[in-house]
């Protein structure tokens, strides 16, 4: 489905309260994954491509592999609207099913979810989003959100803004102000740069942006007025593009204006024209097509008609996350069969495989994806972090070019503040962490 048929707003209020799924029947020997998914409502045009790689990837495996080790893949989608009540209803609607492992799609349905999986016992998984002292998995031993969490991003965002400026010591005084959707996704950066802040002597500028974000002109009125040095945004949807077409409308330089990782998409770039010229935002993954995957994906799913979407747009930075994914659920699956000789692994095999998921070169290599991050997960350690690398965007050519090496995280910053936020929900909610997890 081309984004350019999805209008804004689709749905009315009313009717994204409605959970929307196929009820497909699953059979003994076949492998259940479900999609939580938006192709409708305010965030579609963002989380149509998040889909679309979601659904192609598993199409893949099962016409080239026929399946997981040989065992059939279902894949049931289920709409939310980005609309977190009706995530949660497609999670009670689909848990009877055993699934292998539940992306939420939604940083909103994560934190609905959390308590949920743990009784249910399914994994899951939060790649790049989610709750971050989900990392800690001596307390949260349902949730992965590697390869990075938003605390981790913002340290890396920091450090790149000091490598900028010719040091960390050089941002003493400096004005570095932070545009955030104003959700719980946006606010979870905001504890790390306030701690930030206080070490590094920077001035925080805290300016949240209401759902959806089309209306921003005070915003940027206070960026005009404030003169920060740098922009940070953590946005989603329309409020990116709007973000950078105000940023450009006051001269703001935009190579000082830095998205997080959901706020560097395609989407987020091309209606601003060439005004978007020189944004840069973070990445965990490199950008662009032409790779094995690419190849194996045209030849057994886009030429023989099966493709979710158009194929000229399997290169886009947000179908690329749906893909990788996906690769992590079915990299999960194939390791718990191999450890447990289970045709359909449980959930705790599956939670294990998650636990002890160590993605190698060799191992991004098989996969089709050569050059992606190594990252090991631990026991105690869900993110397994390395660092971050930055894109910037190139309007003429409308494409993302890599223009920094991985920056490294602060898990001297950051573990410390995961360690006690998640002691502190554990205490909330009566859990003892696990002892043999340090």
């Amino acid at each position: 489905m081309s984004m350019k048929k999805i209008a804004f707003g689709v749905l009315t209020g009313a009717a994204i309260t409605m959970t929307v799924a196929v009820d497909v029947a699953i059979a003994a020997d076949e492998i259940y994954v479900p999609g939580l998914v938006y192709r409708t409502g305010p965030y579609a045009p963002n989380g149509i491509p998040f889909a679309n790689g979601f659904k192609d990837y598993i199409t893949l495996v099962n016409e080239r592999d026929g399946g997981i080790g040989g065992v059939p893949v279902v894949y049931e989608e289920c709409e939310t609207g980005y609309n977190t009540k009706v995530g949660v209803e497609c999670y009670e609607k689909m848990k009877s099913k055993k699934p292998a492992v539940i992306i939420p799609n939604s940083t909103g349905i994560t934190y609905q979810l959390i308590p949920k999986v743990t009784v249910d016992k399914i994994p899951l998984l939060t790649i790049g989003y989610g709750r971050t002292s989900a990392a800690v998995g001596s307390v949260f031993p349902w949730v992965f959100n590697f390869p990075a969490t938003y605390w981790s991003q913002a340290t890396s965002v920091i450090g790149y803004i000091a490598d900028k400026e010719g040091g960390f010591d050089k941002l003493k005084g400096k004005k570095i102000a932070h545009i955030y959707h104003n959700s719980a996704y946006g606010k979870e950066a905001n504890p790390t740069l306030k701690v930030l802040a206080q070490k590094y002597g920077y001035e925080l500028i805290l300016l949240a942006v209401d759902h959806p974000g089309q209306e921003q002109k005070a915003t940027w009125l206070q960026i005009r007025r404030k003169k920060p040095s740098w922009v940070f945004m953590s946005g989603w949807g329309v409020m990116n593009q709007v973000a950078v077409k105000e940023a450009a409308a006051i001269n703001f330089p935009m190579d000082h204006f830095i998205g997080n990782w959901w706020s560097g998409s395609e989407n987020d770039m091309i209606p601003a024209g060439a005004g978007a010229n020189g944004y840069t935002a973070a990445t965990f993954h490199a950008p662009g097509g032409g790779t094995q995957l690419h190849d194996d994906l045209k030849k057994y799913v886009y030429d023989r008609g099966k493709g979710a979407g158009e194929w000229d747009r399997t290169s886009e930075i947000l179908y690329l996350r749906g893909l990788v994914n996906y690769i992590m659920v079915v990299e999960a699956v194939a390791r718990a069969q191999k450890a447990t000789g289970q045709k359909v692994p449980d959930g705790e095999a599956v939670r294990e495989a998650l636990e002890n998921m160590h993605m190698t070169a060799a191992d991004w290599e098989r996969v089709g994806l050569a050059g992606y991050p190594e990252f090991k997960v631990t026991c105690n350690d869900h993110e397994g972090a390395k660092g971050v690398m930055f894109q910037q965007w190139d309007a003429s050519a409308k494409t993302w070019n890599l223009v920094s090496d991985w920056i490294p995280v602060m898990r001297d910053v950051v573990r410390p503040m995961m360690e006690a936020d998640a002691a502190k929900f554990a205490a909330e909610n009566n859990i003892t962490p696990r002892a043999n997890c340090s």
